[in-house]
C-alpha cells in the first residue's frame, strides 16, 4: 500500500472510531503515547491516548449506516513523518484536526492530535 493511501486508510479509522465510539479503532490508530492537546470550554484540554478513547466512549456512537463527516484538507508526508489537517464532526461539534503521524515498524500512526473545536 503506497504511504498516502495508508495515511488516509489510518484517518479513516481515526474519524470512524470517534463516530462509532470504537475504541478498538481507536487503540489501532493512535500511538500509546500520542497527546490529544487543544482549547476546549474556554482552557486548554491535554489528554493521553486513554482518555481520549474513554471521552469518545462516553458520547453517544452515531446510527449505524451513518456516513461520518470527514474532509481531508491536506496531506504532507516526508519519508517516515506526516502531517494531516482533517475537518471532521464528533458529539455535534466541528474540529479541525491537525495529526502528526510517524510510520512505525511499517505502519503509520497517528502520535499526536492537535485540534481547533470551530464555534
Amino acid at each position: 500500500m503506497l504511504d498516502r493511501q495508508a495515511i488516509e486508510a489510518t484517518v479513516h479509522l481515526y474519524v470512524e472510531g470517534m463516530a462509532f465510539s470504537n475504541g478498538a479503532a481507536l487503540k489501532k490508530a493512535f500511538h500509546p503515547q500520542a497527546a490529544i492537546i487543544g482549547n476546549y470550554q474556554g482552557s486548554v484540554e491535554w489528554m493521553s491516548r486513554d482518555e481520549f478513547i474513554a471521552a469518545v466512549l462516553s458520547e453517544t456512537p452515531a446510527s449505524p449506516g451513518t456516513q461520518p463527516m470527514m474532509d481531508i484538507a491536506s496531506i504532507d508526508i516526508e519519508g517516515d513523518a506526516a502531517t494531516v489537517k482533517v475537518v471532521d464532526e464528533f458529539a455535534g461539534m466541528r474540529f479541525s484536526d491537525y495529526l502528526s503521524l510517524l510510520k512505525i515498524n511499517g505502519r503509520w500512526t497517528i502520535v499526536n492530535k492537535l485540534y481547533h473545536l470551530h464555534s
